[in-house]
C-alpha cells in the first residue's frame, strides 16, 4: 500500500478522488471507516501544531503520506537534512561551551582550535552512540521484525521528527538562558519517540497480519488435505 490511514495506520491505495481542480472527497479507511487523512484539507499551520502537541496521527501524514520516498530523492534528502541535522547539534554544543565560558573573543588559537574540535566530538560521537543504541534496542526487542525495517526510513523518521532543533536558531537573535537548549533537547527526544513509536507500532501490525495471514492460510491448506 503507497498511503496510510492516520488513525489507525491501515495501509490505503489512495487517500482521495479529484473530480475537477479543487473538488475532491476523501476516502474512508477499511479498516477504521474514518477518514484516511484529514490533513489533506488543512492548512500546514494546523499539522505544525499537531506535530507540536505530539499527535500520531500528525506523525503518520508527515511520514507516511507527506514524504513519499518513490516520489522524492530520498538520498538527496537524507544528507540535506543530516547536513542540517548536525549543524544545528554543532551550534548547540557551541551554545553550551559558551555557557560554561570556554569561548571568548579573547581566546587563543590553541583554545579554539580545542574547542571545535571538541565541539565536532561531541556533534558526531554523541549522534553515533545515539543511532547505535536505538538500532541494538530495536533490534534487541523485535527481533525478527526490525529485518523488514529500512535504516534509510528510520534515520529519515528521527531527522524529520528533530524539528524543533530549528528553534536554536532564534537564540543567535534573543537571548536565552542556557538551560533553554536542555529545555529544546528534551523536546527533540520527546519528538524522536513519538515519530519512532508512530513507525514501529504500524510496523508491528504490518507483520501481525501478514503472521496471522500464514496461520490461517496453513490451517486451511491441513484441514484441506486431511478431508
Amino acid at each position: 500500500m503507497k498511503y496510510r490511514c492516520v488513525e489507525c495506520g491501515n495501509g490505503m491505495k489512495s487517500l482521495f478522488v479529484q473530480y475537477s481542480p479543487g473538488n475532491i472527497r476523501l476516502m474512508k479507511c477499511e479498516n477504521c471507516k474514518a477518514v484516511g487523512d484529514e490533513y489533506i484539507e488543512c492548512e500546514i499551520m494546523i499539522v505544525v501544531i499537531d506535530l507540536i502537541l505530539h499527535k500520531p496521527k500528525a506523525y503518520r501524514h508527515l511520514l507516511y503520506n507527506v514524504l513519499d520516498p518513490q516520489a522524492l530523492n530520498l538520498q538527496g534528502l537524507l544528507w540535506k537534512c543530516s547536513f542540517g541535522f548536525l549543524l544545528l547539534d554543532a551550534y548547540r554544543s557551541l551554545l553550551i561551551c559558551r555557557s560554561k565560558e570556554e569561548w571568548s573573543l579573547s581566546t587563543s588559537i590553541d583554545s579554539f582550535i580545542w574547542t571545535c574540535q571538541k565541539i565536532l566530538l561531541d556533534v558526531f560521537l554523541g549522534n553515533l552512540m545515539f543511532f547505535s543504541t536505538f538500532v541494538l534496542a530495536m533490534r534487541i526487542f523485535l527481533g525478527t521484525w526490525f529485518g523488514s525495517l529500512s535504516y534509510k526510513d528510520i534515520l529519515l523518521a528521527i531527522l524529520i521528527s528533530s524539528y524543533f532543533k530549528l528553534c536554536l536558531l532564534a537564540m543567535m537573535v534573543w537571548e536565552f538562558p542556557s538551560s533553554a537548549v536542555y529545555i529544546i533537547d528534551l523536546y527533540v527526544f520527546s519528538s524522536n519517540t513519538v515519530a519512532l513509536k508512530v513507525w514501529m507500532d504500524d510496523s508491528t501490525a504490518r507483520h501481525l497480519k501478514v503472521d496471522k495471514f500464514k496461520y490461517i492460510s496453513q490451517n486451511s491448506i491441513s484441514s484441506t488435505l486431511h478431508m
